[in-house]
């Protein structure tokens, strides 16, 4: 009847677009620094080889997110809540997380795409802090007017695009072949203590951090709001799982540009916003013709704007929910109004920490990768006695090959934290 009728591969297929939202959040919100810059930059400096670095951080660090999705369509509770459950200890571990990375993470993503910008549009005479602020209240607007559901449908549009224009812009970029290296060009070493650095910065940004996890555990409950029906844990499941394979092609992609365009010419990316993005474009026109600016150019800034507006979204429901289990008299979750409260001081606290270190941003992100990288095989475990918990029935619980896949994890992630430990303190 499978074969014959098609009738059920079209209903899973509807199924799918139905339940589409929280695994498509996900990738919108993955495909920003990690993929444009990161990625990019990869292929450029270490061609090829950056392949395998970018596969084993998507296979490692699936079973953590995989597990938002399970915890939250199975108890209707959210990671966050399960921590609580787990102990205090496990709540205020991650509330110190989110506090720290609130101060970091926007101001970073916003500082790189007002760059974008400023770039794209070839804007003079404006400082970047002033661009970053006007994306501040743009997105704010959004995303308090729009709420969960212009979110999802917006991005819908946005993600489809650039998939798109990447397929076509890779495919163009790979028909034209590699560029031609330079007489006096060497490889970069691998195994020396900067390119060590940022292969551990790759990995920690790849496809996202883990304590991203609950974001997506919170966007599943808004979705099932507004459809006002929950999926099956396997329908959830598999709209994650086709936003996850989403995000590993897509830093395939960059890599691939990356490599195609720049690996061999040493050219050099710059760690300022506003260069990097005059390069990034100026890599792919000079490559595949100046016909294709505009084409490139949208697809760019499409990727950081609709990064900005998912981190945003998350961090303010992450920060509105833990206020929540940690004062549970207060009960702001949920309410319109101290939700766009939330969202306005989220877009007021970053915009001060661009205006008042901005020359120092590049700083501020190592930081942030550096907490996001060594707190990761720790949220991690969080993740997995979540699932493992009396919480979620047996049935429900990750069958024995994913709990493997974790704990190799969560020892592939120890690994490199304490690595990375001992490169930048000890």
């Amino acid at each position: 009847m499978f074969i014959l009728g098609g009738k059920y591969p079209m209903t899973a297929f509807k199924t799918l677009l139905k339940n589409l939202g929280p695994g498509l959040l996900f990738a919108s919100m993955a495909i920003g620094t990690s993929h444009l810059v990161l990625s990019t930059k990869a292929g450029a400096q270490y061609g090829w080889i950056m392949a395998v670095p970018i596969i084993l951080a998507n296979i490692f660090k699936y079973p953590f997110f995989e597990f938002g999705v399970r915890y939250t369509n199975v108890t209707d509770k959210t990671l966050i809540e399960g921590y609580r459950n787990r102990g205090k200890g496990y709540l205020w571990f991650y509330a110190f997380i989110t506090l720290f990375t609130t101060f970091t993470i926007l101001a970073a993503l916003y500082t790189v795409t007002a760059g974008l910008f400023i770039n794209l549009f070839k804007v003079q005479g404006i400082e970047l802090s002033y661009i970053a602020l006007a994306l501040f209240v743009l997105i704010s607007v959004l995303l308090i007017v729009g709420r969960y559901r212009f979110l999802e449908v917006s991005l819908k549009f946005v993600v489809t695009i650039l998939f798109a224009a990447l397929i076509i812009t890779t495919v163009l970029v790979v028909y034209k072949g590699q560029v031609s290296a330079v007489s006096d060009f060497t490889p970069t070493p691998i195994f020396e203590n900067a390119s060590i650095l940022f292969l551990i910065s790759l990995m920690g940004w790849m496809p996202t951090t883990v304590e991203a996890s609950s974001w997506v555990s919170l966007w599943s409950i808004e979705k099932w709001k507004t459809q006002q029906q929950k999926p099956s844990l396997k329908e959830s499941l598999h709209e994650f799982n086709v936003g996850y394979f989403i995000t590993a092609i897509l830093a395939l992609f960059f890599l691939t540009i990356g490599w195609f365009t720049l690996y061999g010419t040493n050219t050099e990316l710059s760690g300022n916003s506003v260069i990097f993005a005059d390069q990034v474009v100026q890599l792919f026109t000079t490559h595949i013709g100046s016909w294709a600016y505009l084409f490139i150019a949208i697809s760019a800034f499409a990727t950081m704007f609709s990064t900005c507006m998912t981190a945003h979204d998350a961090v303010s429901r992450v920060s509105l929910d833990i206020i929540d289990l940690l004062s549970p008299k207060i009960q702001l979750s949920g309410k319109k109004t101290f939700f766009a409260l939330a969202v306005l001081i989220l877009a007021a606290i970053n915009y001060v920490v661009i205006a008042a270190f901005s020359a120092n941003m590049g700083k501020l992100v190592a930081l942030a990768t550096f907490v996001s990288f060594v707190v990761a095989p720790i949220i991690g475990y969080m993740n997995l006695k979540n699932v493992m918990s009396e919480d979620v029935p047996p049935n429900d619980r990750p069958k024995p090959w994913l709990r493997i896949l974790t704990y190799m994890g969560i020892v592939f992630l120890s690994f490199f934290s304490l690595y990375y430990l001992y490169l930048e303190v000890l």
